[in-house]
């Protein structure tokens, strides 16, 4: 599970972090600190976004 602060990092950072969401590489869009979730989106499947709970995701 990722906590806000690092998920605001990773989406912040321009080097790409190494984060999973059931088991598949996403890349982090935008952090909504307050609902504690994540816009997402698959890296092979860059055209669907998903909003996801922080706690779904996993930095490797």
């Amino acid at each position: 599970m990722l906590n806000k602060n690092r998920a605001q990092e990773i989406a912040e950072s321009p080097v790409m972090a190494n984060v999973t969401y059931q088991g598949m590489p996403v890349y982090i869009q935008h952090v909504d600190q307050e609902r504690d979730t994540a816009r997402i989106y698959l890296l092979h499947q860059s055209e669907l976004e998903h909003e996801v709970s922080l706690d779904q995701l996993q930095e490797q």
